[in-house]
């Protein structure tokens, strides 16, 4: 599905979208925030583990691995 907002946690590898926005009570959310994962900031799941976690992400250049449970702090906008 594409044009719906989700956690980044529910992408799938290949699929893009931007940062709306996050849940500041969440304890790894400064840390993304200080990484660069802003509101705007696009996003590409480039693939995920066998069992799901963690999920690597690529954004400004930058290539991460995160816990779907951090993943799941930020909400994207889906574009496919």
């Amino acid at each position: 599905m594409s044009g719906e907002i989700c956690p980044l946690a529910a992408l799938r590898a290949g699929d893009r979208g931007r940062v709306q926005f996050g849940a500041p009570e969440h304890p790894a959310f400064q840390r993304l925030l200080a990484m660069g994962l802003l509101p705007g900031t696009e996003v590409a799941v480039i693939q995920v583990a066998p069992l799901g976690d963690p999920i690597e992400i690529e954004f400004g250049g930058l290539r991460l691995s995160l816990r779907k449970s951090d993943a799941a702090a930020v909400q994207v906008l889906r574009f496919g």
